[in-house]
């Protein structure tokens, strides 16, 4: 490494970013990359480790020690390239992703880990700014047609990967503008929908076309009202491959009594709502947390996005709960390093303004003329079931509250990818339905359909959707030509 001893040198750099205050008067993204020379002390705490577990704890594999080298002598330039062999969108990742590969940094282990996404951020942040990212076009085109079915980060990734084989690939999204989930799943003050658009327009340079607001499925579907209409049949038979790769997008419900009140919501309506909003769509009766008590079901990420979202409205209170109990404060590491740890996680959204509770569990709605007013709630707790060892829920008696609920966000997380699509295909379903497919060849049952990110593996990250996009990729180039020169990761 450039600075042998830079790990017992240097402290942890965070990025800075800017006060709640001032960020919840806007949509746009807080948190700013580091500075050169911020970056090159950072990376100089890079141990020479021997076994690099921040690159296996990546599941895109980042060749993470050797970008970090490379920021360390200032070669921004090698760091980049490094960073785009693996992963296609690292403003995605160096923005959203969790970082499980600062969890498994051997300097983890007694220490702060490596600032690993913060040095990501700047490199490819670089980048953009120097003009560095551009159009890398086939050297020869193979003739071969590919149909990628959905346009978040797993037919994105396997897109590009396709195009820059010498493919014509064609990407359909049934939304109105390009990116899935990472369009319209997460908030702007996390991703700025720029970062998308500049990459559309480089994938459009590289020969990839794009057909949103097309439902791939079954004429007559509910799901493609007002949407042009392609079949699974007229794909398959008009491409030479076709990739199944849209989003975990069934939500979780919650079936208790007052469940129809108004005023009750999914997640990611209602963030799907204001995404719209700020790309400067005109939207009629969009529900808005202004002036409300609002009540958040769900602790994970969605659920944070809603707190964020829900504050930047003018919300007058925000809760979140969670069934689940509350995480310790810190990991054992010894005990789970190099995997991701258990423990609580406190976001960006939560210091803006939240009531956190853990151990609840929601009994019913109760409302006014059909409206929602309250949720009404228990305690639980968790014990080990002693027949299946598996934990177990129970309510604690007497523990029964009620919360004033003008808008209650449902964000639970998803069931499963959308059922009509996997039906119109005809695949063959695993027994969590998704797409049955294993991650050596990425096939489905169908002859010619393959599938790569939630679409096979369900609810996930950005990060193993891109990864999922890239082998599928790779798997698809060598179905159509024989062999393969992509990369596996």
């Amino acid at each position: 490494m450039g600075k042998i001893t830079g790990f017992m040198e240097y402290q942890r750099l965070q990025e800075a970013c800017e006060a709640p205050q001032k960020r919840l008067k806007t949509w746009r993204e807080f948190v700013l990359h580091l500075d050169d020379d911020q970056a090159r002390q950072q990376a100089a705490r890079c141990m020479d480790c021997g076994i690099p577990f921040c690159s296996s704890g990546c599941p895109v594999n980042n060749i993470i020690p050797d970008w970090n080298d490379l920021v360390y002598r200032q070669q921004w330039r090698a760091a980049l390239d490094v960073l785009h062999s693996t992963n296609n969108f690292p403003e995605f990742t160096g923005r959203i992703c969790p970082a499980p590969c600062e969890a498994a940094c051997t300097l983890n282990i007694n220490s702060d880990a490596v600032g690993i996404k913060s040095i990501e951020h700047a490199i490819i942040d670089k980048g953009w700014e120097e003009g560095w990212v551009t159009p890398r076009l086939a050297l020869r085109k193979t003739g071969k047609r590919v149909a990628v079915v959905g346009s978040g980060p797993a037919g994105l990734a396997c897109a590009q990967q396709l195009a820059r084989a010498g493919h014509a690939v064609t990407v359909f999204e049934k939304s109105d503008r390009i990116g899935g989930l990472l369009r319209y799943g997460i908030p702007d003050f996390k991703l700025e929908k720029a970062q998308i658009d500049r990459r559309i327009v480089q994938m459009e340079a590289e020969g990839v076309e794009f057909a949103p607001s097309t439902f791939v499925g079954n004429a007559g579907d509910p799901a493609a009202d007002g949407l042009s209409v392609r079949s699974p049949a007229s794909l398959i038979e008009e491409f030479d491959a076709v990739v199944m790769a849209g989003g975990a997008e069934t939500p979780r419900d919650l079936p208790v009594p007052g469940r129809e009140l108004q005023g009750v919501h999914f997640a990611m309506d209602f963030l799907r709502q204001q995404n719209k909003a700020v790309a400067g769509d005109r939207l009629a009766g969009q529900t808005l947390a202004k002036g409300k008590h609002v009540v958040v079901i769900g602790g994970g990420d969605t659920g944070s996005d809603c707190v964020g979202t829900s504050n930047r409205h003018g919300a007058l209170s925000v809760t979140q709960f969670e069934v689940m109990p509350r995480p310790p404060e810190e990991e054992d590491k010894p005990m789970v390093w190099p995997y991701w740890p258990l423990r609580l996680r406190t976001s960006s959204s939560h210091e803006e303004g939240c009531q956190r509770e853990w151990s609840v569990a929601t009994k019913a709605f109760a409302g006014e003329d059909g409206q929602v007013r309250k949720l009404i709630g228990v305690r639980v707790e968790w014990a080990k079931d002693p027949a299946t060892g598996q934990p177990k829920m129970r309510e604690i008696e007497g523990s029964e509250f009620e919360i004033q609920a003008d808008l209650v966000l449902l964000a639970m997380g998803f069931t499963s990818p959308a059922q009509n699509v996997l039906e119109a295909f005809g695949v063959d379903l695993d027994a969590r339905g998704n797409a049955r497919a294993n991650t050596e060849d990425y096939r489905t049952s169908v002859a010619k359909v393959f599938a790569a990110g939630d679409m096979r593996r369900g609810q996930s990250l950005v990060v193993w959707a891109i990864r999922e996009g890239r082998q599928c990729a790779q798997s698809v180039d060598a179905f159509l030509m024989g062999s393969s020169d992509l990369p596996r990761n």
